[in-house]
């Protein structure tokens, strides 16, 4: 199992967003060429070198086509793993000895600078058959022969350290939009109800309703109160809305601490959602969102003003049904029809909802950690985590988990990003107990290996009895018999 590539990550997060607007909104039948040619006009950052960049418009053409024909547009974008990662490419003893020189005469050279050298200290014939370039660096990389950096001294600008301001944002006209398509865009945001409600720990709380909305017919796809806005909270709400729907386009969120998580992030990533937050300081782009809030307060809240014993399981079950018979069935002046309505009638991009445990394991951070080769555990947030034996042999271990939900974890093969099987925390009660699962290979009852003497010295001891040479030794009983 290798490490996770962060290039290859970083390049299809870059061609799923140069092509993310062509799933969440199709181009009519026949202007798709026009909308590829418009992408490849485009000027584009480097994902890595963030330097400008152009692409060609077969190249946007074939990353759309290979995006929209599977459930999984980042994993189709993601760089093919090389047929010949597994075999050995070797490089002879005296280039090995070189490189080995180089890099300890000239510590801070460059990969590149060493590998010109040891071209040049080759004679002609011996440099035709130089090995490329990646298979000499990768071997001084596993060698440990690393460049050195220099120290740099850092210096302080008046005595304090120097930090970046933030650009001042250009005033810029307001204009309404729409996507074409159901499930094509949808809306995510949270809002503090102005009625406080008194919890069972005898304080008192103002919950905040969390609303995912759908651009095109302004359906509500789930809504839910909750008492804080936590990573916790808004995966649980979005979950519902994915499970009750479908597995949508794009989504627009504000960047609040829970949107821009890594859970949350992350599990946008691995369901081939664009997540495109609303910039700062410009709310009105997610406008929709705050027209639905001055309906909740001027209708669902204050039919609930003469209720007194108001509870956060009170609030949910009338909120549900206000959005179903209500909301939902009502005109919809800018719409012209009922959201319910314009979502079953109109055109759909939406995709089939993965399973739960597809989901579960979608909304997890990310992060690698070392074995701890005594006892096979790792450590997550203070805790720690027992690894099958079967897995003992490796260093690195790529893992998966929720920062609030610690009761499992997941480990994942970092080439193709599935989980392997669930890891389940320390039981060190359970483990004070002498059983022990045997480590190794068992061979069954009439299987055993064969005892005695090795085959090399048995070999070598024939070896020495065909040359008629007499024993090298006397025994011990012919020296008493000598001596009498």
């Amino acid at each position: 199992m290798n490490q996770t590539n962060p290039s290859s990550q970083a390049w299809s997060r870059f061609r799923f967003s140069v092509i993310g607007s062509l799933l969440s909104s199709p181009p009519p039948k026949g202007e798709l060429k026009d909308r590829l040619r418009e992408l490849a006009q485009k000027t584009w950052r480097h994902p890595l070198t963030d330097h400008e960049m152009s692409l060609s418009y077969s190249t946007i053409e074939r990353w759309f086509y290979q995006a929209r024909k599977t459930l999984d547009p980042v994993g189709a974008l993601r760089t093919k793993t090389r047929k010949d990662v597994a075999s050995s490419r070797k490089l002879t003893s005296e280039l090995k000895n070189i490189l080995h020189a180089l890099r300890r005469d000239h510590p801070s050279w460059s990969y590149k600078l060493c590998i010109d050298n040891l071209g040049a200290s080759l004679s002609e014939g011996e440099a035709k058959d130089l090995p490329s370039y990646s298979t000499i660096y990768r071997y001084m990389k596993t060698q440990g022969l690393l460049k050195q950096r220099k120290k740099r001294k850092r210096f302080l600008i008046n005595g304090e350290s120097e930090t970046s301001t933030p650009k001042d944002w250009i005033e810029r006209e307001v204009r309404s939009y729409e996507v074409e398509y159901v499930h094509g865009l949808w809306h995510l945001d949270f809002h503090h109800s102005a009625r406080k409600i008194l919890g069972k720990d005898g304080a008192w709380h103002k919950p905040l309703i969390l609303s995912i909305m759908d651009d095109h017919s302004c359906l509500i796809c789930h809504a839910q109160f909750y008492l804080d806005e936590t990573t916790e909270s808004l995966v649980h709400g979005f979950r519902q809305a994915l499970q009750k729907r479908s597995l949508f386009r794009a989504l627009m969120s504000d960047n609040g601490s829970a949107m821009i998580s890594g859970e949350f992030t992350q599990g946008l990533e691995r369901l081939g959602i664009l997540h495109q937050p609303t910039p700062p300081r410009h709310p009105h782009c997610n406008g929709k969102q705050e027209v639905f809030w001055a309906q909740l307060e001027g209708r669902f809240m204050a039919m609930l003003e003469g209720e007194e014993q108001l509870s956060l399981s009170l609030l949910n079950d009338a909120l549900i049904a206000w959005i179903e018979f209500e909301y939902h069935k009502n005109l919809h002046s800018e719409l012209a029809t009922s959201p319910l309505e314009r979502y079953l009638s109109a055109s759909d991009v939406g995709r089939p909802c993965p399973n739960q445990m597809t989901l579960t394991q979608a909304f997890c951070i990310e992060s690698k950690r070392k074995q701890r080769l005594s006892d096979g555990t790792i450590s997550l947030e203070g805790r720690r985590f027992e690894i099958p034996s079967v897995y003992r042999h490796l260093e690195y271990l790529t893992i998966r988990y929720r920062r609030w939900d610690l009761r499992e974890a997941f480990l994942v093969d970092p080439k193709t990003s599935e989980c392997l099987l669930p890891l389940y925390p320390q039981d060190k009660a359970a483990n004070s107990t002498s059983w022990r699962r045997p480590i190794g290979p068992q061979h069954p009852e009439g299987d055993r290996p064969a005892v005695g003497i090795a085959p090399l010295l048995k070999k070598h001891m024939a070896e020495y009895a065909a040359t008629g040479l007499p024993p090298a030794y006397l025994p011990k009983e012919e020296v008493k018999e000598n001596a009498k």
